[in-house]
């Protein structure tokens, strides 16, 4: 080979390994972010409430490969087991921050890392839960917004009967491994004492959801409503939840509004579009030097309650004209 081909060669070379150098140092110093999405999705196409989290970051300055990075899982339902398997996986990687929904994955992350700042999106109650020391001053590495999901199960049961006036007995759907499986239940237990109801356990087995099974064993024991908690195994069927609720005849209520669009009877919730948003701007102020001991939880401010009237309409169902007015969002 002539001596000029060997030193263009050459020059290609380390060219060639400046460049990768370069780009790894560039990268070093990129902002990572390690995020779990509960239900659905992936890097392609991941998901409603993942775009809203992505948009928010971009309306921040932040740009995915850019001047961030993101290290993503998608626990897709499969579990509380799975979703905390994935959250130490994150924080194995030692992000610059973690993002989390599932409260098993915000456990995990909690007790395999003391020094990653992490912000969740939780349904719980972070301080009732011993997530936090107090919504103005979470302590630790932990910050984020509640949903106040577990809170708005007494007016779920309340709009429920004010559709269904005829109701007495209503279960409440969980998922079998849900890591608060009883407090979550006694909260609907007490508050449908208040209204006057009796409510029914009704759980459901991740390695063996038999939906129709559950809604024939509830039809047996007279239950005349279904609440279908927000669980990520429940989240991920929520579509042949609806669809056996339109097939037995069954009013189901749910406690994410998007199962409402699949053909669920109502939802009443917090406004999720609202809290992904959040959970970007905890981001940006961790990744500008803030600390989450000194941010604030926030609670959940605006909410949504969703009606699907032709869902009630092929299941016999009149709606009460007061009710309908108390929607935010009526599906015809």
């Amino acid at each position: 080979m002539k001596k000029v081909g060997v030193a263009a060669i050459l020059v290609a070379v380390v060219l060639l390994a400046a460049g990768v150098i370069a780009e790894a140092q560039q990268a070093k110093g990129i902002p990572r972010i390690g995020y779990l999405a509960g239900v659905g999705g992936n890097v392609k196409n991941p998901g409603r409430y993942t775009e809203i989290f992505l948009q928010a970051l971009r309306d921040r300055g932040y740009t995915e490969g850019k001047n961030i990075l993101i290290e993503y899982r998608f626990a897709d339902g499969k579990g509380a087991a799975y979703e905390a398997q994935l959250a130490d996986e994150l924080v194995r990687l030692k992000p610059d921050v973690v993002v989390l929904g599932p409260l098993p994955a915000i456990l995990a992350a909690k007790k395999s890392t003391k020094t990653i700042p992490i912000v969740m999106i939780t349904s719980n109650d972070p301080v009732q839960r011993g997530l936090i020391d107090s919504l103005a001053r979470p302590g630790g590495n932990l910050t984020g917004v509640t949903r106040m999901t577990r809170e708005l199960s007494g007016k779920r049961l309340e709009l429920l009967k004010e559709m269904v006036p005829t109701i007495s007995r209503i279960g409440i759907m969980l998922a079998a491994d849900a890591t608060a499986l009883d407090n979550d239940f006694k909260r609907y237990e007490a508050e449908a004492r208040a209204l006057k109801l009796q409510v029914q356990r009704l759980e459901v087995s991740p390695s063996n959801p038999d939906f129709e099974a559950l809604f024939d064993a509830a039809t047996k024991t007279r239950v005349n409503a279904l609440i279908s908690m927000s669980y990520g195994l429940l989240n991920r069927h929520s579509k042949l939840i609806a669809e056996l609720g339109l097939k037995k005849r069954v009013p189901v209520m749910f406690e994410r509004s998007e199962s409402v669009e699949h053909g669920g009877l109502a939802s009443y919730t917090a406004d999720d579009t609202e809290s992904y948003k959040r959970a970007a701007v905890y981001v940006d102020k961790i990744l500008k030097g803030s600390k989450p001991a000194d941010l604030p939880v926030e609670q959940a401010m605006k909410f949504e309650f969703v009606i699907n009237l032709k869902t009630a309409k092929q299941i016999g169902l009149e709606i009460p004209q007061w009710t309908l007015m108390k929607a935010d969002r009526v599906i015809r």
